[in-house]
């Protein structure tokens, strides 16, 4: 299984057509961002400036790929009482973030209060029509209570229905959870089993007694993404749009896990850059994942 996946990746690579690929037992597919220290993206970087180690030994990069190819996007917006003050806000900066995408990229919406519903209409699972999201975003109220980790459940599914091997969520939320089923494990385990890159909003008062800003710091920086904390409403849309310079700066790399890993336990990975020429860059990757069982484990 693990070969033919690898020569599926070299013919593709030879015709010079575009492969996609998900993570699974024979091919871990990573989404790497590298970046200056002022926070600048640093693109044009090749193959054998990266070094990829499993569990803390070095894997060999099977497949490489640095250009601006389209994603699949979930925007995930808490719409619970604690966010009032800020709906307008986060509605514009959706927005601003739709207008810097990829032309190609599947865009969809997850709202939350204590209960979890789609913003899109029915029959209209993704979309690439800024006219259809800013509808989808206007409808979006704020009062209630916090059901996080059911959204972030229900979003992750949704994203395997995406066409595109690239896959992204964007959390806007203070952290907050007070009417959810699942836990925070459940939702760690469901990222760490697919290729999705978790970036994360944290918009809290200093005096939300219910935020929690560091299982939002956790669960972008293990799935390779970022965490921001807009202090006012109007560094949102920045934040927003630099995300989606991000999305556009990335490179992909994929490897073959060692024979002897087993399905469903978790993995630990690092990416690195090789070279004294490198030493100011920062790169930025998932930490951890996990292959699925025999039964998908999705």
């Amino acid at each position: 299984m693990r070969l033919a996946a690898l020569l599926l990746v070299l013919i593709a690579q030879d015709q010079g057509a575009r492969p996609t690929f998900t993570s699974r037992a024979d091919l871990v597919v990573l989404q790497v961002s590298v970046v200056d220290r002022r926070a600048g993206f640093v693109a044009g970087l090749p193959r054998d400036a990266f070094v990829v180690r499993e569990n803390g030994r070095a894997q060999p990069i099977t497949m490489f790929d640095q250009d601006d190819t389209p994603v699949t996007v979930g925007l995930v917006i808490d719409s619970s009482t604690s966010m009032v003050p800020r709906r307008d806000a986060v509605r514009a900066a959706a927005l601003a973030f739709a207008q810097s995408r990829h032309p190609a990229d599947e865009l969809f919406t997850i709202n939350f209060n204590e209960r979890v519903w789609r913003g899109l209409p029915d029959g209209v699972p993704f979309t690439s029509d800024h006219a259809v999201l800013r509808a989808a975003l206007e409808r979006t109220t704020a009062r209630g209570q916090t059901a996080l980790f059911d959204a972030l459940l229900t979003a992750l599914r949704h994203l395997d229905g995406g066409s595109q091997s690239r896959k992204v969520l964007l959390l806007v939320s203070d952290g907050g959870d007070n009417a959810s089923r699942a836990q925070f494990a459940d939702v760690l385990d469901a990222a760490l089993q697919r290729d999705v890159v978790i970036y994360t909003i944290c918009l809290a008062d200093d005096n939300d007694r219910e935020a929690k800003p560091k299982l939002l710091r956790e669960l972008a920086k293990v799935t390779g993404g970022e965490s921001f904390f807009p202090r006012s409403n109007e560094e949102i849309t920045p934040t927003l749009e630099r995300i989606a310079r991000d999305i556009r700066s990335s490179y992909t790399i994929g490897y073959a896990p060692p024979a002897e890993s087993g399905s469903g336990v978790r993995r630990r990975i690092e990416v690195d850059l090789q070279g004294q020429q490198y030493s100011k860059f920062t790169v930025r990757s998932r930490s951890l994942y996990i292959a699925p069982g025999a039964g998908g484990g999705r």
